[in-house]
């Protein structure tokens, strides 16, 4: 969870009257929650490295990457997209991997896929991942799924002979009849 605070500022209005704001913290996650959040309101992949987002569409990510509380309303914002320094902790806190493992192996005949919420929803049943783990950091958890990916993968070189196979197949047709004799 990355938690940033905007400190207390002044706001000088068209009367030129100055306008007290008050200290906001904020508390934001990177998580397949917000990513869903965010792809269920835009109907595209968040993911996707050749789609560059509009700055309202950025706006809206960091809309959803807010956690606990009121929803971030339109002075926060604005006090939020005037700070660089703010904005230069968010994006350092969405490309940080939050984990140590690094993955060196890849497989360049798999073609690359659009990754989208329910894609990662999905391998993460198909990898008995829980669902809590949609909270994780989402670098951390697709770290995590490709990890189980690897993991669970044949070794090379494992494959059975046609000999094995048949020798097999004719062990499980033996079982088969056996049990329906029962």
């Amino acid at each position: 969870m990355l938690k940033l605070e905007l400190p207390e500022d002044e706001l000088l209005t068209a009367k030129n009257e100055f306008f007290s704001l008050p200290k906001v913290e904020l508390k934001l996650e990177h998580s397949l929650i917000s990513l869903s959040k965010w792809e269920e309101k835009h109907h595209k992949p968040f993911l996707s490295e050749t789609d560059n987002k509009t700055q309202e569409e950025i706006i809206d990510y960091i809309r959803c990457m807010h956690i606990g509380g009121d929803k971030l309303d339109d002075m926060t914002i604005q006090r939020l997209m005037n700070n660089r320094s703010a904005i230069n902790k968010i994006y350092e806190y969405i490309k940080d991997p939050h984990c140590a493992t690094t993955i060196t192996r890849h497989n360049p005949q798999k073609k690359r896929e659009i990754v989208t919420a329910e894609i990662i929803y999905y391998d993460m049943i198909a990898l008995n991942i829980p669902i809590e783990f949609e909270k994780w950091h989402l670098n951390r958890l697709l770290t995590l799924i490709q990890v189980c990916s690897i993991k669970n993968a044949p070794e090379k070189g494992s494959k059975m002979t046609a000999q094995q196979t048949y020798a097999e197949q004719a062990r499980i047709k033996a079982a088969n009849r056996a049990r329906m004799k029962k």
